[in-house]
């Protein structure tokens, strides 16, 4: 009899906490969304952007409460070709020359399934290069251009692919294993293609920014930056 008696008190007794702990932590909207194809939002120093310029596209909705506290949700239908880019930008504005340090961190969660790259891009000022690091990837998604061979830069690892887009060259580092956390010494890499290939010459850093090529997720998957920094000096 008491221990029945116990379990009924304590089964409206944990209703009761669960209740209070739910009312206690509500679900917190983000800062800033967007579901517009080109949305916006700066934030200490740098520019979010939704960027979906790909043809065939789905939706997408990009959220943040910081430039590196942010994500997306995208639902692009499983067809082939790139649909989107969202993305952190940081602009550097500076010759490769003029630059003492130039490193990023990153941490990321990411879908097991659908067709992406996590990656940067970074541009020099005239967008004429292209210089993407893809530290993970999933699905049928490849790289621009022919492979150079594998070099170790920057603190990781890459098969190096040079190639053209029809507008601006692009060289693509892409990482040996997937990774979702870690930093990279980018000054490192734009001196290897500097002054060991001599592929361009002291140009002007502008644009690092850092995101998700999405090819497909349909559905609807996640993407979160769980951090994210870019250091110049």
């Amino acid at each position: 009899m008491q221990r029945a008696a116990r379990t009924l008190f304590l089964t409206p007794l944990i209703a009761l906490l669960a209740l209070i702990g739910f009312a206690a932590a509500p679900a917190q909207a983000a800062t800033w969304s967007s579901s517009d194809q080109w949305g916006t939002w700066s934030n200490g120093g740098y520019t979010l952007y939704n960027n979906i310029w790909g043809s065939g596209a789905g939706s997408q909705t990009i959220w943040a409460n910081s430039s590196s506290d942010w994500g997306v949700w995208a639902n692009h239908p499983n067809t082939g070709g790139i649909k989107s880019y969202p993305n952190a930008k940081k602009v550097v504005g500076k010759k490769i020359s003029a630059i003492n340090t130039l490193t990023s961190n990153y941490s990321v969660t990411v879908p097991s399934s659908g067709a992406y790259n996590t990656s940067y891009d970074i541009w020099d000022s005239n967008y004429a290069y292209e210089i993407m690091l893809w530290v993970n990837k999933t699905g049928p998604v490849g790289p621009l251009g022919t492979s150079q061979g594998t070099v170790t830069l920057g603190g990781h690892t890459w098969t190096v692919y040079k190639g053209s887009n029809g507008s601006n060259q692009v060289f693509s580092f892409i990482r040996g294993s997937n990774s979702s956390s870690g930093s990279v010494d980018i000054k490192s890499i734009v001196n290897w293609i500097k002054n060991t290939k001599g592929w361009f010459g002291d140009v002007t850093i502008g644009d690092v920014q850092f995101g998700y090529e999405i090819t497909s997720s349909a559905g609807g998957l996640d993407f979160r930056t769980n951090s994210f920094g870019v250091s110049a000096s």
